[in-house]
C-alpha cells in the first residue's frame, strides 16, 4: 500500500464514529487513534473492536500519544475545540474542525480547498454551510449576489446534543461563510429541526438575489457544482431545478446519508463527515507531494 498520512479522531459520538467508518481502508489516510471522554461510549467500543488505539481521557489522552497522528479530526463541540486548538498547534498537527468554533479559515471542498492547504487549522463551518455555500458560490461566479439566505431543514432525530447546543454558532458561522466563501455581499442562515415521523431527509433552500441575471449561465454553474459535490457526497442532489424570478433564483437541494453508521435521513451529519474526509484527503495529497487533479482549488 502507498504511503498514507496518520490521523486521529477526537470525539467518539455519532460524527466521530461515522468518520471512523468512512476512513476504513482509505487510500491516503490511515486512522490510528480514536479519542473520547466516556469509557462506555459505543464509538470507543466499536473503534477498539476494529483494532484502533483508543483513549477515554480526552485531549489529555491525545496529548500522551500525539505522535500517532499528523491530522486530527475535531468531532467534539465548538467550546471543546476552542480549548483544544492551541494544543494541536503547539504539537504541530493539522486540525480539521467539524464544529462551528470558527477559529481557523473556513473551507468547503471544491470551492476553496486550494486556498487553505498550508493552514494548520481549518473549519468546516456547518452542515448547512457545506450544503448551501457551494450553490451560492456557483451563482456568484456568474452574477453579482447582493444578498443570499439559506434555510436548512433537518430531522429532529438527527440533531444531537452538539447540534442543539450550537444553534447560535450555526446561524452566525453559516451566514459568515455565505459571504466569505459563497461570494454574496450579505448573508443570512436559518436552521429548522423538523420532528416529522418518519424523519425527513436534510433539505436546504437557497435564495440568491441576483443582478445581471443570466439564467442559462446560472443553471449551468449550479448543475456543474452539484456534480462536483456528488464526487464526495453521493447523496447530494437537486430536489428540483432552480426557480428563477425577475431578480432572484431559488434552489433546493436534498442530502441523503450514505447509511454507514448513521441513518440515511441524517444527511446533515453525513455531509460533514464526507467533507471532512475529502478535506483531509486533499491535505494528505499536499503533504505527500501528490497533485490531486480532481480538486480545482478555486481562489477567490
Amino acid at each position: 500500500m502507498a504511503e498514507r498520512i496518520k490521523c486521529a479522531i477526537v470525539g467518539s459520538g455519532n460524527i466521530g464514529t461515522d468518520l471512523m467508518m468512512k476512513l476504513h481502508d482509505h487510500p491516503t489516510l490511515e486512522l490510528t487513534m480514536v479519542v473520547g471522554i466516556d469509557p462506555k461510549s459505543e464509538g470507543l467500543a466499536l473503534a477498539k473492536q476494529a483494532g484502533y488505539f483508543t483513549t477515554h481521557e480526552g485531549i489529555e489522552g491525545f496529548n500522551k500519544h500525539h505522535e500517532m497522528a499528523k491530522i486530527v479530526f475535531e468531532a467534539t463541540s465548538a467550546k471543546a475545540h476552542m480549548y483544544n486548538a492551541p494544543i494541536y498547534k503547539e504539537l504541530g498537527k493539522i486540525a480539521i474542525d467539524l464544529t462551528p468554533a470558527a477559529i481557523g479559515p473556513y473551507v468547503v471542498p471544491y470551492v476553496n480547498i486550494g486556498d487553505v492547504l498550508d493552514e494548520s487549522n481549518v473549519n468546516l463551518i456547518t452542515c448547512g454551510g457545506q450544503a448551501t455555500i457551494p450553490i451560492v458560490a456557483a451563482v456568484s461566479k456568474v452574477a453579482r449576489v447582493p444578498y443570499a439566505e439559506i434555510v436548512a431543514t433537518i430531522a429532529s432525530k438527527s440533531a444531537g446534543p452538539g447540534t442543539r447546543q450550537n444553534i447560535d454558532e450555526f446561524t452566525v458561522t453559516t451566514a459568515t461563510g455565505i459571504v466569505r466563501i459563497g461570494g454574496a455581499e450579505k448573508g443570512k442562515a436559518i436552521i429548522i429541526l423538523n420532528p416529522a415521523e418518519p424523519p425527513i431527509m436534510m433539505r436546504d433552500t437557497i435564495y440568491c438575489q441576483v443582478e445581471d441575471m443570466d439564467r442559462e449561465a446560472i443553471l449551468t454553474s449550479i448543475k456543474e457544482t452539484v456534480k462536483r459535490i456528488q464526487k464526495y457526497v453521493p447523496g447530494y442532489h437537486l430536489k428540483n431545478d432552480p426557480i428563477f424570478y425577475e431578480d432572484r433564483v431559488v434552489t433546493t437541494v436534498e442530502v441523503e446519508g450514505a447509511g454507514m453508521f448513521l441513518p440515511k435521513y441524517a444527511g446533515n451529519l453525513d455531509i460533514m463527515t464526507a467533507a471532512a474526509v475529502e478535506v483531509a484527503d486533499q491535505f494528505a495529497h499536499h503533504l505527500l507531494g501528490i497533485d490531486k487533479k480532481t480538486a480545482p482549488g478555486v481562489t477567490r
